[in-house]
């Protein structure tokens, strides 16, 4: 053994992990703050880790991605020690349920439902995301779940949801069978908010704009994007060009507020050729 290896500093596992956590929750001598939380009340942290990492991941920063992937484990760990407190689950039967639905629901790669199993045959991408899609099913009518969009979470983001239920129906044959009927689909959408915009009526308006929304992300679906991913690329670009806008005006000594609609389009319009 080399002097670097002997004097390397030993890591810590999972199972120092959830000792940590345990410390955290003890009555006795824990952190009061861990002590106050329940299920409900780590939720916004849990969403906020989630999006701390995709943002991360987004930047490209991957010692950033290791640090924030190390935040959402911790969730993980958290909501584990508190189903442990109520003798509901443990961090073990989360482990083992997981790894369970893994093998379950990729027969193609899992011959008979071992680990070390192999298939000795190859499926094609779409053939996969048929097989998957049918095995979710038949677990959803398992557990009671009987209709397609059943289950699709009420609490996900706008965008994300639009996409599931879409996809769910789409799983059924309830689809559009060419992109260029979705965009047709959208430019209908777009003209009826622009009626509903001439009769000048806000509920109608705002109908209107919802499916003009919806059918947005109908046509990401098609064009294999995802929606959410799409529209924060789209707010990073803006925020790119509009904060470059600042700058030209700041060097020139002027403000943004104090220019025309015209100078600010020029200025928009210099920033995106600079890219």
């Amino acid at each position: 053994m080399s002097q670097q290896q002997h004097d390397a500093k030993p890591r810590y596992g999972v199972d120092d992990l959830l000792r940590v956590m345990q410390r955290l929750r003890d009555p006795d001598g824990g952190c009061p703050w861990d002590l106050k939380q329940d299920f409900g009340s780590i939720v916004p942290s849990t969403l906020e880790e989630c999006y701390e990492l995709a943002d991360a991941i987004e930047r490209g920063d991957l010692p950033h991605v290791a640090e924030e992937l190390g935040d959402v484990l911790f969730q993980v760990i958290f909501y584990s020690q508190l189903g442990s407190e109520q003798d509901a689950f443990d961090f073990y039967s989360v482990v083992d349920g997981l790894v369970e639905k893994l093998v379950r629901r990729h027969p193609h790669v899992f011959a008979n439902g071992d680990i070390e199993g192999r298939v000795d045959h190859t499926l094609s991408t779409e053939q996969v995301k048929a097989n998957w899609e049918s095995i979710k099913q038949r677990e959803r009518t398992a557990k009671s779940h009987h209709g397609v969009l059943a289950d699709v979470p009420l609490t996900l983001p706008a965008l994300p949801r639009a996409q599931k239920m879409q996809k769910r129906a789409a799983s059924v044959g309830f689809d559009w069978h060419s992109t260029g009927a979705v965009i047709a689909k959208l430019e209908e959408e777009v003209a009826e908010l622009k009626a509903a915009l001439a009769d000048g009526n806000a509920e109608h308006i705002a109908d209107e704009f919802g499916d003009v929304l919806f059918s947005a992300v109908n046509l990401g679906r098609h064009l294999k994007l995802d929606a959410e991913t799409s529209l924060r690329h789209a707010s990073h670009k803006f925020e790119r060009r509009f904060v470059a806008m600042e700058e030209a005006a700041l060097s020139e000594g002027v403000s943004l507020d104090s220019e025309s609609q015209d100078q600010l389009e020029r200025r928009w319009q210099a920033a995106k050729s600079a890219e």
